[in-house]
């Protein structure tokens, strides 16, 4: 019974499964002490154990279902983790670059091979198809770097798509010509069906993706649904005749903005992608490779010399053109020529079908497999290098801060009580804070010793937050605390965890005469000068088309100005939406000036207002898939105007079924904790009738501290 199972090649899929697994755990904790990227490891792991090397395993039918899933997971995640608006702001270096990458590559490696591999014209470029080719095999490496947003990799996956684009073409028509299948026709309708299938997918996915996670908020199931779009997209393709990893990789653009960067989804697709999948596709390419065939015919080596020399010198020219163009730095040149250079799915379809075809002999068979071998090597070794040589000097690049650009810390608290918007905050808190700071989430639940069953209540609640967040990866820390009321345990809890600010879920009136946001975040808004969020989400935030921002006259003189653009313009970038600033004519240069000393890569307009009655015309504006946001202002705050007391009456009227965030920024001044010690029922009209003083008060502080800046001035 033994034998059977260790009979090789082994056949047993428990077996099967375990050695790939342990190739894919142990590949990356050896190499690593070495230096060497692992993706080397698990091409030479597939040479070594595939039929050409020990015969352990036969590459049977599971590493092909396997490695054509991962190649296609691994194209999709690269146009869905690519910056849309770096895609955008980079067209014209990216189309260059494309054309560049192709072009060059066709050009010399067709004489190349015409006179140094002594080929004919036709097979020539055939076989320079395969050159200006090339697959994604190191975006691993840069995707974990942080950098699948830095714009010399957008230009370099932009230039991948015009590369497999132009060898697709140039394969169509060669291998068209020699089967005889060269008509009008042929290419009206191929033209005809890619016309076709591009208006589906741009126009029939975003709808149903919007449609299904407004229906559906199960994270599992969004993940099932995402991925039979992908596959779907990929059958399409490859059905009207393009590659399917192009429709993989259009998929990943399509959906990338309704799939943030820092969400549970997110999360779960890069990591069966990144586990599984792509580590299969790249032990199953180890697998085809046959370095015996050298030894026992080593003329074959200087076929596969000179095909390895044109495929890198190429790429490397275009990487040195783009670089010479753009004036990009020599780190950047070697990233892209490191991203740009391995071969793999595109080269192996195209020698094996120039063989089956006749064109091909086995020279150029197993050249196109040491090729395939020594640009992976190359890509893999040179991403690595360059990718963490760029990290570093964008970080000494970071803008300090100075006087004029104070972002605070951040440390964000999410009280919370009931379970069911648990998720909705940790997943608007995920989209607040910055992906690149490793600052966890605080949640909150205060205690009531007057209900049954409260400790029990704190525990699961406070669970199900940190689950959410483990989800994107993020840190939570739970806090658990008994308090006078939840008002006041918030305020507590701010002050010692030094909290920057507060996410809150919007208050359901519990009788008419409640107050819009409920008597709790009244009392918390005047016991604490931190910025506070209230949040109603009707929609999924990723579904969201536009940000609409209304801001309050002299918002720039707030304390926590710089703070809301900077939460806002993180919303904007993982969501991937516009921002439409409304705001009066004094403020809109200061909100220009925020967001780009923060280099902030959004999409933001300005609309001036210059009263109230103007924002009574955003009901207009504001669409349906919009998040609406409005920055007002505490009493007795410098942006503050009578004006805003309709506020709550005219989000009731006009926005019941928006996605709204109520957000009120830091600002100066001292807590009144006195209204916040015990639910006194005279404490509104005792707040009321204080106003005034209040209002003097802090106009005293504020000429004072005006005062003390203009002393300092004139020392100076």
């Amino acid at each position: 019974m033994l034998n059977g199972l260790f009979t090789l090649p082994i056949d047993n899929p428990v077996l099967i499964f375990f050695i790939v697994l342990a190739i894919i755990l142990l590949a990356p904790i050896l190499l690593n002490r070495f230096r060497i990227p692992h993706i080397i490891g698990l091409i030479i792991a597939g040479i070594i154990i595939g039929p050409h090397g020990l015969n352990l395993l036969a590459r049977d039918s599971s590493f092909e279902i396997f490695g054509q899933v991962g190649i296609l997971y691994l194209m999709f995640l690269a146009g869905l983790e690519m910056d849309i608006f770096s895609l955008l702001r980079n067209r014209k270096p990216g189309t260059i670059f494309g054309l560049l990458t192709f072009g060059v590559p066709m050009i010399l490696g067709t004489v190349a091979s015409h006179y140094l591999l002594q080929l004919d014209w036709v097979t020539a470029m055939l076989l320079s198809s395969m050159f200006a080719s090339h697959t994604l095999i190191s975006y691993p490496i840069v995707s974990r770097y942080g950098l699948n947003r830095y714009a010399p990799v957008t230009v370099a996956v932009a230039g991948t798509i015009f590369a497999i684009l132009g060898a697709l073409v140039v394969f169509a028509i060669i291998t068209g010509s020699l089967s005889g299948d060269m008509s009008a026709g042929y290419w009206v309708r191929f033209t005809l069906m890619v016309t076709a299938y591009a208006l589906f997918i741009i126009y029939a996915y975003p709808r149903l993706i919007r449609w299904f996670f407004k229906t559906y908020s199960d994270n599992v199931v969004q993940f099932i649904f995402v991925l039979a779009l992908v596959f779907l997209s990929s059958f399409i393709a490859e059905a009207i005749g393009l590659l399917s990893i192009i429709g993989a990789f259009f998929a990943g653009i399509v959906l990338n903005r309704y799939i943030p960067s820092v969400s549970p989804l997110m999360n779960r697709l890069e990591f069966v992608g990144n586990a599984l999948f792509i580590p299969y596709f790249l032990i199953g390419v180890g697998m085809l490779i046959d370095l015996g065939v050298l030894i026992e015919h080593p003329e074959m080596l200087l076929v596969a010399a000179i095909m390895c020399i044109i495929a890198l010198s190429t790429k490397w020219i275009a990487a040195w053109l783009i670089q010479r163009i753009f004036h990009y730095s020599a780190t950047d040149r070697r990233l892209i020529f490191g991203i740009t250079t391995a071969k793999a799915a595109v080269s192996l379809a195209a020698v094996i079908v120039g063989r089956d075809l006749g064109v091909f002999d086995d020279a150029i068979l197993n050249g196109t497999i040491i090729m395939i071998l020594v640009t992976c090597t190359v890509s893999s070794i040179i991403t690595e290098r360059s990718a963490s040589k760029t990290v570093v000097r964008l970080q000494d690049e970071e803008p300090t801060d100075n006087a004029e650009n104070v972002v605070s810390e951040e440390r964000i608290l999410i009280p919370v009580a009931n379970p069911a918007t648990v998720e909705g905050l940790v997943n608007m808190a995920l989209l607040m804070k910055n992906p690149k700071k490793s600052s966890p989430i605080y949640a909150l639940f205060v205690n009531d010793d007057t209900k049954q069953g409260s400790q029990y209540a704190a525990k699961r609640i406070l669970n199900h937050a940190a689950k959410a967040a483990s989800a994107a990866d993020v840190s939570l820390v739970p806090i658990s605390r008994y308090d006078l009321n939840i008002a006041s345990g918030i305020i507590h809890t701010i002050k010692e965890q030094n909290i920057s600010e507060v996410v809150l879920g919007l208050h359901h009136k519990a009788n008419i005469v409640d107050s819009f946001f409920g008597v709790k975040i009244e009392n918390l808004l005047r016991g604490t000068h931190k910025m506070v969020w209230i949040t109603k989400c009707v929609t999924p935030p990723a579904a969201t088309t536009r940000i609409v921002v209304s801001v309050p006259p002299k918002a720039e003189y707030e304390t926590g100005f710089a703070s809301w653009i900077d939460r806002l313009a993180h919303i904007s970038q993982q969501i991937g939406c516009r921002i439409l600033f409304y705001a009066y004519a004094s403020t809109i240069p200061h909100i220009r000036a925020a967001i780009q000393r923060g280099r902030y890569k959004i999409r933001h307009e300005y609309n001036q207002v210059e009263s109230w009655d103007d924002m009574l015309l955003l009901p207009k504006v504001v669409l349906d898939d919009d998040l609406f946001v409005v920055v007002a202002a505490r009493r007795a705050s410098v942006s503050f105007e009578s004006d805003y007391e309709k506020l709550p009456s005219f989000l009731t009227q006009y926005f019941a079924d928006n996605n709204l965030i109520v957000l009120y920024p830091e600002q100066f001044g001292t807590a009144t904790p006195d209204t916040l010690t015990f639910h006194d029922p005279l404490s509104q009209s005792a707040e009321s009738s204080s106003h005034g003083l209040l209002g003097i008060r802090d106009g005293i502080e504020r000429l004072t501290r005006w005062g003390k800046k203009i002393l300092a001035g004139k020392k100076k």
